[in-house]
């Protein structure tokens, strides 16, 4: 028995004193502090003024029975261990006791020294309790901090995310100072319509960064062919046409953006068919690619090129049914027809705007602006 035990405090309550204070008296001859009283809710008055580590009461009182005891003492004072005492008759109702919180019971007449045994039992049953419980609330605070930790770390994932596609995006700037605003906006175009179909957020993810950086394989063009004015060749063609393979190594080889670089080599595909790299075939293509196909001839049609003036808007929805079938994947061309021009021609006026503060604005802006284009 350690120094814990020997100064034990119980609370005994029974409405014939002499049991009280013949417990008591056993109590305190094995080094266990009481105090006796007659009735529960005398108890229950003590229990608010003095601490107690246990309490044992008789079953049967006048007024409030011990049942009654025990359920307003679990609600007041559950870290208080509880042992009820009960005639022979009556240890079906003991047993039941125990069901709803009682931790131990006694049998009358007491044999004393087991009602000792019984006590300090009860007594460390509740300080088990109250350790585990400890131990439970300190496991769900450091899964707390380990949940706040890893979401942290998962942000500071995510600002890497950003960074690579600044980065990456940065480098075909340099090479094609048209792609910056064309990216954006089919990217942006993309969304719409694939929020539309009803993609999941990883797919939304997918297609943005997919979109984004589906021209990222012209950083491996030669300028003499990136930058010529003219038609070119069909041996500058061939050469041109390899910059979807070229993204696609260069994009797969990151895990975060695997899944996006199947967009990047697919996204020169045609429903017929008649595309490349693989000559892909209707659902062959994957859905972010057929989204592509769309939103990039919107763009390529409504943007200012060196031969010619931006079409309107109108032109190219008509360019799209027409193609519908052939170039385009007819499910994603109703979705696409679903909405009203003026969607699209704010997405392009809020790509103007974030360009131009972009482009005043410190280091870091381009970082921001790509998050707010992404999914969360």
């Amino acid at each position: 028995m350690g120094d814990n035990e020997t100064k034990a405090r119980v609370l005994v309550v029974d409405d014939e004193g002499a049991v009280w204070q013949l417990l008591g008296e056993t109590l305190g001859r094995n080094g266990i502090e009481w105090r006796g009283c007659s009735s529960a809710e005398e108890g229950l008055g003590w229990l608010e003024k003095e601490s107690f580590d246990a309490i044992i009461s008789d079953l049967k009182m006048p007024g409030m029975t011990g049942l009654g005891f025990l359920a307003e003492a679990q609600k007041r004072h559950p870290h208080v261990a509880f042992v009820m005492a009960t005639g022979e008759d009556d240890i079906r109702v003991a047993v039941e006791a125990m069901k709803h919180g009682s931790d131990d019971y006694l049998v009358k007449p007491f044999h004393l020294d087991s009602a000792v045994v019984s006590v300090r039992r009860a007594i460390r049953k509740k300080s088990m309790e109250r350790e585990l419980e400890t131990y439970r609330k300190h496991l769900e605070e450091m899964v707390e901090q380990r949940t706040r930790q890893l979401q942290v770390a998962m942000k500071r994932i995510e600002n890497a995310y950003d960074d690579t596609l600044e980065a990456l995006g940065a480098a075909l700037d340099l090479r094609d100072t048209e792609t910056a605003g064309h990216s954006r906006r089919v990217s942006l175009y993309c969304l719409e319509i694939a929020r539309a179909m009803g993609c999941t957020s990883e797919q939304l993810k997918t297609i943005a960064r997919g979109s984004y950086l589906h021209d990222i394989g012209k950083i491996g063009i030669p300028d003499s062919i990136l930058l010529k004015q003219g038609k070119l060749s069909p041996e500058e063609m061939t050469v041109m046409q390899t910059h979807v393979r070229i993204g696609y190594e260069l994009l797969s080889r990151i895990p975060f953006l695997a899944s996006a670089s199947e967009i990047v080599l697919a996204h020169q595909e045609r429903y017929d068919g008649a595309g490349y790299p693989q000559g892909l075939l209707g659902e062959e293509i994957p859905l972010g690619a057929r989204v592509f196909a769309i939103a990039d001839t919107l763009d390529a049609m409504t943007s200012d090129r060196p031969y010619r003036q931006a079409l309107p808007f109108k032109t190219a929805r008509e360019e799209v049914i027409r193609e519908s079938g052939k170039q385009f994947d007819p499910d994603v061309v109703r979705v696409f027809l679903s909405f009203p021009e003026q969607t699209w021609e704010n997405i392009r006026r809020e790509v103007a705007r974030a360009r131009g503060r972009v482009n005043h604005a410190p280091p870091g802006a381009e970082q921001a602006f790509i998050r707010e284009m992404q999914v969360n």
